[in-house]
């Protein structure tokens, strides 16, 4: 997923929260804010394990 995919998403997310704590949402927005809430989740997860896998583990402490 693309960062302007995730863009996408945030912005949907927030539209439909602002629309929750205004007018309240239908049965199907729900089902779509937590869709996408998920889909979100599965994108920062797999960031945060590109960044882990990156990581190199030195038992040296002259190297920093």
């Amino acid at each position: 997923m693309s960062i302007s995919a995730i863009n996408v998403i945030i912005d949907r997310i927030n539209e439909l929260s602002k629309k929750q704590k205004t007018t309240g949402l239908e049965e199907w927005e729900r089902a779509e804010q937590e869709a996408m809430r998920q889909e979100y989740l599965s994108f920062i997860r797999g960031q945060v394990r590109e960044t882990l896998n990156k990581v190199e583990l030195t038992d040296d402490p002259l190297i920093q």
